[in-house]
């Protein structure tokens, strides 16, 4: 892949911004050995902003650095995954009892046209598609509560996760439990039925409990 040569911050930038979206779209998976030679000639830059995108992925947790090793992609942390769980499941039965108190009309909008999009994706099995329609749907959420903040640090803590939950699009096409998850929190959202919304959401975020046995056992060698 061609990295256009600009100021080397953005150069950086856009190095670091590929390498996260490899990783956390499993084109680089847990475990995969990297090399700052490798990715220079791969982006057709110089080694100083591989380097300094190999430090900021390191620091969220998505690259172990082993001095005389080498650098590896990091397995999945499963403790990791369940604390960012838990965190978005009380923070989203919090925020979707706002949703069901007030919502702006074009963020309904913006729900049902995302829900359409997701019956396409289940049809074309397009599982990286899914994944951002998935997180597109609860930012809307977010967004039409104006907790924004709230949104920002969840995704601080969510690379684990996310990578557990893309793994899991990717490997069961099965997606349909999904969508209708989604589609009942919509309407629990219109009928503004707090208790009904909040419940639904606790079952959709459950879903990763159950995934992550059945991850672990499939690919054994992907997590820590």
């Amino acid at each position: 892949m061609y990295i256009d040569h600009k100021p080397r911050s953005s150069t950086s930038n856009q190095v670091y911004e590929e390498l996260k979206s490899q990783i956390l779209n499993l084109q680089l998976t847990p475990g995969t050995s990297i090399s700052e030679k490798e990715m220079s000639e791969k982006f057709n830059v110089s080694r100083t902003p591989v380097r300094e995108s190999f430090l900021r992925l390191s620091r969220e947790g998505l690259l172990n650095v082993f001095p005389q090793r080498g650098t590896f992609v990091s397995l999945i942390d499963l403790n990791l995954v369940e604390e960012a769980r838990f965190m978005r499941e009380h923070l989203e039965r919090a925020v979707i009892r706002l949703a069901c108190e007030t919502f702006p009309q074009d963020k309904l909008i913006t729900l049902e046209m995302n829900l359409s999009m997701q019956k396409v994706c289940i049809e074309q099995q397009d599982y990286r598609k899914m994944f951002e329609l998935d997180e597109e749907y609860h930012k809307t959420i977010f967004m039409g509560c104006q907790k924004y903040n709230i949104w920002s640090v969840i995704q601080q803590m969510n690379v684990h996760f996310n990578r557990s939950r893309m793994l899991r699009l990717a490997t069961d096409f099965n997606w349909y439990t999904i969508y209708l998850q989604h589609k009942e929190i919509f309407e629990g959202i219109k009928e503004k039925n707090p208790d009904k919304a909040e419940k639904l959401m606790q079952e959709h975020l459950m879903l990763a409990v159950i995934d992550k046995e059945y991850l672990k056992r499939s690919y054994p060698n992907y997590f820590k």
